[in-house]
């Protein structure tokens, strides 16, 4: 149905105005027409020769964006690999979210476990050692990944990196008996190329870019390949299995990891796609500037000369005849004189390298790269030159970043593997939880957890710690809050070991005793003893 539109009528100015001038009253009126006919957004026009030839997709998210995917990733991994810049950006993401990995605390809810765990704070705090301690010993063991060659920590890693590279990843939940080894949970990562549509069928309402989903966009399974699409000589790379997204108790079997940039999108975009263009043309513009140098730095020279058998010899007879022409001969040396013939010149070949205006260019195009991948400009090439009030500021606005694909991770992937391994434990008996299978308000109370990485970088120790320090003293934060933030670790763990630490050394004689005296009380003491020396 077309739309109908309300052309502007007349207002009295402009028929005053035609009554004084017709061709400016016409003109007037067009002009509001058309107005009326584009709408109010110079944007949007499509008369204006600025966005005349500007073609747009008015398709759905998946329409849009699964055609792209796989050029993009493939570009996306020879970027990564082959261009520094590109490298080095998925590496401080990685470095600055990872890091040393994600540690859990339980945090169980006292609240609702009140009378069904236990009564006293004891109690709560044994339960969180102990589900600490049997998720350590999944994490720390190679026996958590099913091939066997990483731990938890480098999981996320992998996981995280794979996010940025391809746009997203899955995480298989399976159940592996190993001897000697309590716990059979174990995650088999794959890639995203192996999540696809069976026998290459085309995508439908239903199953997109190797998702099923439901009329509310939700997974219900996801078709994966056997093996990699590229390893053409395998024939498993052209079978698939179909995997359920749930299984019978309501718990995910497969976790999908991407950030979703529009509703209803059902696959990630890579993290370097909407630089990939910029960053392969300053790859080859900066290939393009070495070699100039390299050549530059050769000090080519170019011999002009007009006789057709080449350049003459340097060596004459003393009865002047020419010998045998000797290639050896013209060479650049020290001080070297060079004895020319009338009929030859020299040429230096003079490429103006290195350009002046290389690395300003270089910094323009790369300060857009950083807004567009979110890693400020002084982040993304480790450039430290300014202030320590610009350096400071580049660094929290980049740890904003981080710490949202830092907690994006610890929601997604590492709280989800969490729940799963804990579940087991106590399904076993390694976990003593009393109703936990019987309400999910009870299981929710028994895996409240924080996770804590590690801390960003200090440029000046000093300042933060006395900023800590302020904050603790105001009561607007605590002991636990800054030593995650300054340290990444535990300040519980820290606290007790900072005990011991002070009992060895009062029972050693390094310290007084472990009740050290006030301020006051020392002003006292010191008072009491001037009296007895001036008595």
């Amino acid at each position: 149905m077309s739309r109908r539109i309300s052309l502007p009528e007349p207002s009295l100015l402009d028929k005053a105005i035609s009554m004084v001038s017709p061709e400016t009253g016409l003109r007037r009126l067009k002009a509001r027409a058309v107005m009326a006919l584009y709408g109010g957004y110079t944007a949007a026009r499509k008369d204006r020769r600025q966005t005349k030839y500007w073609q747009t997709s008015e398709g759905s998210a998946n329409a849009v964006t699964l055609p792209d995917l796989p050029t993009l990733r493939d570009r996306s991994r020879d970027l990564i690999r082959n261009a520094p810049l590109a490298s080095g950006a998925v590496n401080t993401v990685v470095t600055n979210v990872v890091g040393t990995g994600l540690m859990v605390q339980s945090r169980i809810d006292r609240d609702v476990l009140q009378g069904i765990l236990g009564e006293t704070e004891e109690e709560f705090e044994a339960f969180e050692r102990a589900a600490e301690r049997e998720f350590r010993l999944w994490a720390e063991s190679q026996n958590c990944d099913a091939s066997r060659t990483q731990n938890f920590v480098g999981l996320q890693d992998l996981v995280l990196r794979s996010t940025l590279e391809s746009g997203d990843v899955f995480a298989l939940k399976t159940f592996i008996e190993r001897p000697g080894w309590p716990l059979a949970t174990a995650l088999q990562i794959i890639e995203a190329d192996r999540i696809c549509n069976p026998d290459g069928k085309t995508d439908t309402p239903f199953l997109c870019g190797g998702v099923e989903i439901d009329n509310y966009g939700a997974p219900l399974a996801y078709h994966i390949l056997k093996a990699h699409p590229g390893d053409v000589m395998d024939k498993r790379s052209r079978e698939s299995l179909r995997v359920p997204a749930y299984g019978r108790d309501g718990a995910r079997t497969i976790l999908h990891l991407f950030i979703r940039q529009r509703p209803g999108l059902v696959r990630g975009v890579p993290y370097m796609a909407p630089v990939i263009e910029s960053l392969k043309q300053l790859d080859k513009y900066t290939e393009a500037e070495i070699m100039a140098a390299v050549i530059s730095a050769m000090f080519t020279v170019f011999v002009k000369s007009e006789d057709p058998d080449g350049l003459s010899s340097m060596n004459e007879t003393p009865a002047g005849a020419q010998t045998g022409r000797d290639d050896d001969e013209f060479r650049l040396g020290s001080g070297a004189i060079l004895d020319l013939m009338p009929y030859e010149s020299i040429e230096i070949a003079d490429p103006k390298r290195p350009n002046q205006a290389f690395d300003p260019f270089m910094q323009a195009i790369l300060r857009q790269v950083g807004v567009a991948l979110e890693i400020p400009f002084e982040i993304l090439i480790k450039h430290f030159t300014a202030s320590y009030s610009a350096a400071q500021a580049a660094l929290v606005e980049a740890w904003k970043f981080f710490r949202s694909r830092r907690q994006w991770l610890a929601c997604s992937f590492c709280q989800p593997v969490y729940e799963a391994v804990i579940t087991e434990a106590v399904a076993r008996g390694r976990l003593h939880a009393p109703g936990f299978f019987s309400d999910p308000i009870i299981r929710a109370a028994y895996l409240d957890t924080e996770w804590i990485g590690p801390p960003r970088g200090q440029i000046d120790q000093l300042k933060e710690t006395n900023a800590a320090k302020e904050r603790v003293n105001m009561g607007i934060s605590t002991l636990a809050e800054e030593t995650a933030a300054l340290t990444g670790g535990d300040w519980e763990k820290k606290h007790k070991q900072r005990a011991k630490e002070k009992r060895l050394r009062v029972e050693d004689g390094l310290e007084g005793s472990m009740a050290e005296p006030s301020p006051q009380e020392n002003d006292d003491e010191t008072k009491k003893l001037l009296e007895e020396e001036t008595d």
